[in-house]
């Protein structure tokens, strides 16, 4: 049976559909779980509230498109207090259609902590091993040569090797890469391996019916079971509502929307008194620096993510640990991460072709403590997210912008900016007492999220979790969650492979749950 990708705009009125399993998100919980179904024979109906875009969309490489038609809140979803920005993808593939392809398996040492502080099951090296493997064989991933990565990656690695710090390449998910850097608009190539171009047309030829520009709005709960799935088409240009609905009822369903929108649907739903719902989101919080050097990095060329440093990811139990990696540097993204305004930004992108930036990407949850942000419903629905900047984390993000300027400054930088109004800048290691005396916390400098975990944790505990270790909800019986929102903690690393394998060891669980 072949199944088929319907637009939101191809519905009039109200439909109704039944299948085995609904999927609501198409990221890379959602997508690997349904091409996993359907290839058990199961008749699964996925529905996305964004569009459905090709390489033909991307090839512009144009910014303003992208951030408009690929990202949350056309890429302005930001904390309530706006400290924190959040970059996060909506559109079929999710974030794997936006995110920077870097790869990393689960950390052990995640893992232990999962299994000893939350009581997660199951979740080990070797059980996880052949999701994995199958991921990988998948989604071509493999290291990214160093010898060919851009000027801007090259800095980090030159910088740590020089102080002697630990420093290695990265893995994406790609093949046959062009090296183009645009892997934030989408690949104008269909060399990333995201969602869109791997397990989405898996599962479509296996008979998936995906609904596209289509916004899951509420589940209906009768007791202990899902009864349907409601929904609203919505104006791909627009993102507003039209007057057509759909209603879908389903032997299971699945909420793989992505930490914050997942929580926010169960909330929508009535089911925040089952459990923390909302809680414990995580953000593995950014601060960056930019480092202006003499030649030119052209920092808008080449694989975004080629080296990374986890020097510093473990600085012991009572403090935050931080990883270290760069960003594309594209025009529109460059410019809403620096807090210049005015003359002072149209002098920093003047700089824009020599400047380097890193990032310290904080790893938070793992501190006794630390229980994140919370993901709540406002006016009219809307979703909130608030995430207090504490003291470990203020104290990671000053530790952070020193170890990025010594990275620079030894890379050859003239002069690291920091993020903060006033910018503070370091042209030697006599400067670096600048930087530890300057304000930090929220709205005193930068701050983003490219990383969202949590939200509806797993764990034995109905008071302390959403959802069992099988990810079944703990009181719905017929309703799932595979996604990011599921983990316990930030994972200290890019999380996508676990979304991957976590949803690719849910596959049989799911299937012998019908």
């Amino acid at each position: 049976m072949s199944g088929a990708i319907i637009p939101g705009a191809q519905l009039s009125g109200h439909t109704s559909l039944s299948c085995d399993v609904c999927v609501i998100g198409s990221g890379a919980g959602g997508a690997v779980l349904a091409a996993g179904l359907v290839e058990r024979g199961l008749d699964v109906v996925m529905l996305e509230a964004g569009g459905h875009f090709t390489r033909e969309d991307f090839i512009p490489l144009d910014e303003r498109w992208a951030f408009a038609n690929l990202y949350q809140d056309c890429g302005g979803r930001a904390t309530t207090d706006q400290a924190i920005t959040v970059l996060q993808g909506r559109s079929v593939g999710g974030g794997t259609t936006v995110n920077w392809t870097t790869c990393f398996r689960t950390p052990e040492r995640i893992l232990r902590h999962w299994a000893d502080v939350h009581g997660v099951e199951g979740y080990t090296v070797d059980s996880l091993r052949p999701h994995f493997e199958a991921i990988e064989a998948r989604l071509n991933i493999a290291p990214w040569p160093t010898k060919i990565a851009n000027e801007n990656n090259r800095k980090l690695l030159e910088g740590c090797e020089k102080l002697g710090w630990e420093v290695a390449p990265l893995r994406r998910n790609v093949d046959d890469c062009a090296n183009s850097g645009y892997c934030g608009l989408g690949c104008p190539v269909d060399a990333k391996q995201a969602m869109g171009v791997t397990f989405i047309p898996d599962a479509v030829a296996g008979g998936l019916r995906l609904y596209c520009d289509v916004e899951a709005t509420r589940l209906e709960v009768e007791g202990d079971t899902v009864v349907a799935v409601e929904a609203r088409a919505l104006n791909r240009e627009s993102h507003q509502p039209s007057w057509a609905t759909m209603a879908v009822r389903a032997k299971l369903t699945v909420v793989s929307g992505g930490a914050i929108n997942s929580p926010a649907l169960l909330l929508r739903s009535g089911l925040g008194q089952d459990g923390p719902v909302g809680q414990r989101t995580f953000l593995h919080p950014v601060v960056t620096m930019a480092a202006r050097y003499a030649e030119e990095v052209e920092g808008f060329y080449g694989a975004p993510q080629a080296v990374g440093s986890h020097q510093f990811v473990d600085r012991g139990d009572d403090k935050v640990g931080f990883f270290l990696e760069v960003p594309p540097l594209q025009p529109v993204l460059a410019s809403g991460g620096v807090s210049a305004m005015g003359v002072d930004q149209a002098a920093f992108m003047r700089e824009l072709p020599y400047l380097g930036v890193l990032l310290a990407i904080n790893v938070d949850g793992l501190v006794a403590g630390d229980v994140g942000g919370t993901v709540s419903l406002g006016e009219q629905g809307r979703i909130q997210l608030d995430y207090p900047v504490t003291e470990p984390l203020i104290e990671a993000f000053r530790s952070g912008h020193e170890v990025m300027a010594r990275i620079a400054l030894a890379a050859g930088a003239r002069g690291v900016h920091s993020t903060h109004l006033p910018i503070v800048t370091v042209r030697s290691e006599a400067d670096l007492p600048g930087l530890r005396n300057a304000p930090y916390g929220a709205l005193e400098h930068g701050i983003f999220s490219a990383h969202q975990m949590g939200g509806c944790a797993m764990g034995p505990d109905p008071a302390t979790s959403v959802v069992r270790s099988d990810l079944r909800h703990h009181r719905v019986g017929n309703l799932f969650v595979v996604d990011g929102s599921v983990l316990p903690t930030a994972l200290g690393v890019n999380p996508s492979e676990t979304i991957y394998a976590i949803a690719h060891r849910a596959r049989d669980t799911v299937a012998a749950a019908i």
